[in-house]
Protein backbone atom coordinates (compact mmCIF):
# COMPACT_ATOMS: atom_id res chain seq x y z
CA UNK A 1 0.00 0.00 0.00
CA UNK A 2 3.23 1.96 -0.11
CA UNK A 3 4.47 4.45 -3.18
CA UNK A 4 1.37 6.21 -3.64
CA UNK A 5 2.56 9.99 -4.56
CA UNK A 6 0.27 12.37 -1.46
CA UNK A 7 -0.47 14.81 -4.24
CA UNK A 8 -3.46 17.68 -3.51
CA UNK A 9 -5.23 16.06 -5.71
CA UNK A 10 -5.19 12.48 -3.98
CA UNK A 11 -5.63 14.28 -0.59
CA UNK A 12 -8.98 15.71 -1.32
CA UNK A 13 -10.35 12.59 -2.99
CA UNK A 14 -9.20 11.00 0.66
CA UNK A 15 -10.86 13.66 2.18
CA UNK A 16 -14.16 13.01 0.30
CA UNK A 17 -13.70 9.74 0.92
CA UNK A 18 -13.01 10.00 4.77
CA UNK A 19 -16.01 12.06 4.98
CA UNK A 20 -18.41 9.01 5.41
CA UNK A 21 -16.02 6.09 5.18
CA UNK A 22 -18.52 3.42 4.84
CA UNK A 23 -20.95 4.88 2.56
CA UNK A 24 -20.67 4.56 -0.91
CA UNK A 25 -19.66 7.30 -3.21
CA UNK A 26 -19.97 7.37 -6.96
CA UNK A 27 -17.58 9.62 -9.18
CA UNK A 28 -19.32 12.81 -9.50
CA UNK A 29 -20.45 12.92 -5.83
CA UNK A 30 -16.50 12.89 -5.02
CA UNK A 31 -15.93 15.03 -7.86
CA UNK A 32 -18.36 17.69 -6.20
CA UNK A 33 -17.10 17.21 -2.69
CA UNK A 34 -13.25 17.18 -3.39
CA UNK A 35 -13.97 20.15 -5.90
CA UNK A 36 -12.57 18.36 -8.95
CA UNK A 37 -13.15 17.32 -12.16
CA UNK A 38 -14.27 13.94 -13.22
CA UNK A 39 -10.64 13.66 -15.36
CA UNK A 40 -8.89 14.39 -12.57
CA UNK A 41 -10.56 12.16 -10.21
CA UNK A 42 -10.93 8.94 -11.79
CA UNK A 43 -7.37 8.27 -12.89
CA UNK A 44 -6.49 8.78 -8.65
CA UNK A 45 -9.46 6.95 -8.00
CA UNK A 46 -7.95 3.82 -10.52
CA UNK A 47 -4.87 3.90 -8.20
CA UNK A 48 -5.82 3.78 -5.44
CA UNK A 49 -7.85 0.58 -6.32
CA UNK A 50 -5.18 -0.62 -7.60
CA UNK A 51 -3.06 0.22 -4.31
CA UNK A 52 -6.10 -2.02 -2.50
CA UNK A 53 -6.92 1.23 -0.68
CA UNK A 54 -10.85 1.67 -2.41
CA UNK A 55 -13.36 -1.08 -3.52
CA UNK A 56 -15.62 -0.08 -6.61
CA UNK A 57 -18.54 -1.65 -8.07
CA UNK A 58 -20.81 -0.77 -10.86
CA UNK A 59 -24.32 -0.28 -10.21
CA UNK A 60 -27.06 -3.04 -11.04
CA UNK A 61 -29.46 -0.13 -12.57
CA UNK A 62 -29.99 -0.52 -16.02
CA UNK A 63 -28.99 2.73 -17.82
CA UNK A 64 -32.18 2.74 -20.64
CA UNK A 65 -34.68 2.57 -17.22
CA UNK A 66 -32.36 4.65 -15.70
CA UNK A 67 -32.43 7.87 -18.19
CA UNK A 68 -28.09 7.61 -17.18
CA UNK A 69 -25.14 6.18 -17.20
CA UNK A 70 -24.77 3.31 -14.78
CA UNK A 71 -22.63 4.42 -11.91
CA UNK A 72 -19.46 3.04 -10.45
CA UNK A 73 -19.46 3.31 -6.86
CA UNK A 74 -16.42 3.79 -4.68
CA UNK A 75 -16.04 3.53 -0.84
CA UNK A 76 -12.92 2.69 1.44
CA UNK A 77 -11.53 -0.81 1.88
CA UNK A 78 -10.58 -1.44 5.50
CA UNK A 79 -7.61 -1.57 5.07
CA UNK A 80 -7.38 1.78 3.22
CA UNK A 81 -9.15 3.36 5.82
CA UNK A 82 -6.31 3.13 8.22
CA UNK A 83 -3.86 3.77 5.10
CA UNK A 84 -5.75 6.10 4.24
CA UNK A 85 -5.22 8.44 7.49
CA UNK A 86 -1.84 7.80 8.30
CA UNK A 87 -0.98 9.36 4.39
CA UNK A 88 -3.67 12.50 5.35
CA UNK A 89 -1.45 12.74 8.70
CA UNK A 90 1.82 12.31 7.47
CA UNK A 91 1.22 15.06 4.17
CA UNK A 92 -0.26 17.44 7.19
CA UNK A 93 2.50 17.30 9.16
CA UNK A 94 4.98 17.61 6.41
CA UNK A 95 3.24 20.66 5.17
CA UNK A 96 3.43 21.80 8.62
CA UNK A 97 6.52 21.42 8.62
CA UNK A 98 7.74 23.27 5.55
CA UNK A 99 5.56 25.89 6.53
CA UNK A 100 7.79 26.48 9.71
CA UNK A 101 10.71 26.03 7.76
CA UNK A 102 9.95 28.21 4.63
CA UNK A 103 6.72 30.70 5.85
CA UNK A 104 5.19 31.78 2.64
CA UNK A 105 6.08 28.61 0.77
CA UNK A 106 3.29 26.40 1.78
CA UNK A 107 0.30 28.81 1.23
CA UNK A 108 0.87 30.32 4.46
CA UNK A 109 0.92 34.14 4.10
CA UNK A 110 1.64 35.02 7.63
Amino acid sequence: MAGLRMTLPTQLVLHALLRDPYQELYGLEICATAGLPSGTIHPILARLEKAGWLRSRWEEADPSEAGRPRRRYYRLDPRGLDAAREALHRAETSTRALTRMRPGLAGDTR
